[in-house]
């Protein structure tokens, strides 16, 4: 039995491409079924602050291929308070919303998982270009920020090429490296160095060595932000040892160019499955969980089972790509 009349959703945290094709498709999903839809501006400070406004097909037209979020997002320590939750909570109350649809990442949907807890229907989508979210086997906005950065290997491998250098791409990942081994692998990077397997200084060296020995003309280390033993250790100590290296080597550092721009297709196609997904759920009758996607197939997960926790990468592909760059 369809008992929810009215939803409200909200984008937080990163922003990610494709989180647009969720809201768009998240909101005609529930106009044709013959709810409303409410969008809130600025993520979860947006719903203590009650800017929360009907949104019609209209509304969300034109916007499948912008990046970034068209409700905008904001950081909001108030709503990590019980005190800040009750305010929000009120808000959504008093306007007579049903339920709530959160796209975000990792501190996004732990914020759902409580307010789940306190009893409100909340269903979560899976967004963050860093793809460290539980629950899923990948995030919108993960593969335009892949591609994004596999767009700027290929370009310095150019370069590098025509000056027999090496180059250095440092990309976005804080805790997970999940960006850098995806497109070191698929730009044939000779090193990648992500937090969930450090490389020291030294042995980037060494393997920049053993290429420059076999005769390449040029190499390429990609590194995310969030290692230890980061881009600036790593340029400092081949410089120290350039004679020895035989390659120079120039950085470049992507940041938050990585998940700008219009979402990749794929993206699209993936938000805009999660943002219907999210409101079948409701239809079902069906809260508290996570949209995400394995295998191939949407699938939900308890949104307390996935609070808090991250997933790390594949560290077979990471052999994969020590061997590969050989």
């Amino acid at each position: 039995m369809q008992t929810t009349k009215r939803i409200a959703l909200l984008t937080s945290g990163g922003d990610a491409p494709g989180m647009n094709a969720a809201v768009r498709a998240a909101t005609r999903a529930a106009l044709a079924r013959g709810w409303e839809m409410h969008g809130v501006r600025n993520g979860y400070a947006g719903l203590m602050n009650d800017t929360i406004e009907p949104l019609q097909a209209r509304d969300v037209g034109g916007i499948i291929q912008r990046g970034g979020t068209v409700l905008g997002s904001a950081r909001s320590p108030e709503f990590a308070t019980d005190a800040g939750r009750a305010v929000a909570l009120a808000n959504l109350r008093r306007r007579g919303i049903d339920a709530l649809i959160v796209i975000g990442g990792n501190g996004t949907q732990t914020g759902a998982s409580v307010l789940a807890h306190a009893g409100f229907a909340v269903v979560g989508v899976a967004s963050t270009v860093d793809n460290d979210l539980a629950g899923t086997d990948v995030t919108i906005g993960v593969d335009t920020a892949v591609n994004i950065t596999v767009e700027a290997i290929d370009r310095l491998r150019t370069t590098g090429s025509s000056h027999k250098r090496a180059f250095l791409v440092e990309t976005m990942g804080r805790n997970c490296g999940y960006i850098a081994l995806m497109a070191g692998i698929a730009g044939g990077a000779e090193v990648i160095v992500i937090p969930e397997c450090e490389v020291e200084p030294q042995a980037v060296a060494e393997r920049l060595r053993a290429a420059y020995q076999r005769g390449k003309t040029h190499a390429m280390v990609v590194v995310a932000e969030g290692a230890k033993q980061g881009a600036q250790a790593i340029v400092r100590y081949v410089a120290e040892h350039r004679a020895e290296v035989g390659f120079g080597l120039r950085v470049t550092t992507l940041g938050h160019v990585v998940r700008g721009g219009a979402p990749t297709a794929g993206d699209r196609i993936l938000a805009t499955r999660l943002g219907a997904a999210a409101v079948d759920q409701f239809a079902r009758g069906v809260s508290g969980v996570l949209v995400g996607v394995r295998g191939g197939d949407v699938i939900t997960t308890p949104l307390a089972d996935i609070a808090g926790k991250t997933k790390g990468v594949n560290q077979e592909l990471l052999e994969l790509a020590r061997v590969l760059a050989q």
